[in-house]
């Protein structure tokens, strides 16, 4: 009887068979998880392109807003992912306050130092900036033509009663991109000024939407027309060819999108993989695609597309101190949901009915005071910026929604929302006796 000679080649062709079999997803031995705030047609073209050329790496997304992110990566004890990719730079802060980063590899990255006053990188290392975009108004033609509107040009233009019930704006506490415009106003200005300055702005909203793509899709559906929102937003996939246009103002501001490598991340070697990706030539390439529309901060990418040095943005002067932006991060949301946008119909009502007053009554300075006086308190910040640098860091920082709010927070909310029903009810005595004076007369 013939015996059967075992092949030696035969459990390696077994194998391979099997191997080769496989798809490029499960030969990945590595898994690459990134929480970002951006939606799928900014992250897939970098997913694809990175996956193709490390076919050793699969790249999972969580993708949340700004504000969500951070409080996910705070609220989880167990590794929330690998990296935190992202717009808004104070939100970065934050989490590097909080020790939820890891200072990333020090490489050259080419980018520049400052734009217009604002730091491209964290210089403690601990982020990277490697896009820029710039923050503005959008508007649509069709609808100012329709109301007789001009084109709005700064952000003090805003104010004007005849952009009253047309400006839409979403809230810093479901945007980072707005909280970091919040911030900037407020910094430009003072706390005082720049609350009173939102307040005022306030009174002008038609709506506050839920999500910051809602505002340049607002302005193309017409349900408004002036909108506050960032370059990339404006002309967005899915505003494309809705005669939308985005301005920039005379001053304006410069912002990078940054990279972080989270502190309990699991896969750091990877992750500084992918962000040598970001600054490559092929990645930089991907953010001048039309779906993505970032300005690069590799040089020879973004010749033309970078203000002049003297262009005077609104925050050239003195920068954006991200430090102290973080620290307040929870406090400035809390104040602009509790002051802006849930009083956004009484605002709306007593701004209106004080512009009227002060247009009749120019030239009686007895009434005129009054108002003055009512303008202050409709401007009034609910808290005075004192009385905010006094605040424990965990009243004034964060307050993630998962967890429920300790007494001292109850305690908090209860006062701000106490001083903004008195200041609008004692600024609606004062026009209600001022009108019922001119009646009077």
């Amino acid at each position: 009887m013939l015996k059967r000679r075992k092949n030696p080649c035969g459990g390696w062709l077994w194998f391979l068979a099997i191997i080769f079999s496989l798809s490029p997803i499960e030969l990945r031995a590595a898994n690459l998880s990134i929480i970002t705030s951006y939606p799928p047609s900014f992250y897939e073209p970098f997913q694809k392109a990175f996956e193709k050329s490390n076919a050793d790496v699969s790249v999972t997304i969580i993708q949340r807003n700004t504000g969500s992110a951070t409080r996910f990566i705070l609220g989880k004890p167990e590794p929330a992912a690998d990296l935190f990719w992202a717009s808004a730079t104070d939100a970065f802060e934050l989490l590097k306050q909080k020790g939820a980063l890891s200072t990333v590899q020090p490489r050259e990255t080419n980018a520049p130092a400052r734009i217009l006053g604002y730091p491209v990188n964290d210089p403690d290392g601990f982020y990277l900036g490697f896009a820029l975009s710039s923050y503005g108004l959008v508007y649509n033609p069709a609808y100012l033509a329709q109301y007789d509107l001009p084109v709005p040009q700064s952000w003090q233009d805003l104010l004007k009663p005849v952009y009253a019930g047309h400006i839409g704006i979403t809230s810093p506490s479901r945007s980072g991109t707005t909280h970091l415009i919040v911030e900037a106003l407020l910094q430009t200005y003072g706390w005082d000024r720049g609350w009173a300055l939102l307040s005022e702005l306030g009174g002008n909203l038609s709506t506050v939407t839920a999500r910051s793509f809602g505002v340049a899709s607002g302005v193309a559906q017409r349900r408004f027309g002036i909108g506050v929102t960032i370059d990339f937003l404006a002309t967005a996939p899915d505003v494309s060819g809705a005669e939308n246009v985005f301005v920039l103002t005379p001053d304006p501001i410069y912002v990078p999108a940054s990279i972080a490598i989270l502190s309990q991340a699991k896969n750091r070697n990877v992750a500084e993989r992918f962000i040598d990706f970001l600054f490559s030539r092929e990645g930089q390439s991907i953010l001048l695609l039309p779906n993505i529309a970032r300005i690069p901060v590799l040089p020879e990418l973004n010749a033309h597309l970078l203000p002049r040095p003297d262009s005077g943005g609104l925050l050239a002067a003195h920068g954006l101190d991200a430090p102290l932006s973080a620290r307040r991060y929870g406090i400035v949301n809390l104040l602009f949901d509790d002051y802006i946008v849930r009083r956004r119909a009484s605002l709306a009502r007593l701004w209106s009915r004080l512009r009227e007053l002060e247009r009749v009554l120019l030239d009686d300075p007895a009434q005129f005071k009054v108002l003055a006086e009512a303008r202050r308190l409709l401007g009034k910040p609910p808290i005075s910026e004192e009385a905010l640098q006094d605040l424990a860091d965990e009243l004034a920082g964060e307050w993630p929604r998962s967890i429920a709010r300790t007494p001292q927070q109850q305690a908090l909310a209860r006062e701000i929302r106490a001083e903004i029903e008195q200041n609008l009810t004692r600024a609606e005595g004062l026009l209600r006796s001022v009108s019922t004076a001119s009646e009077q007369r």
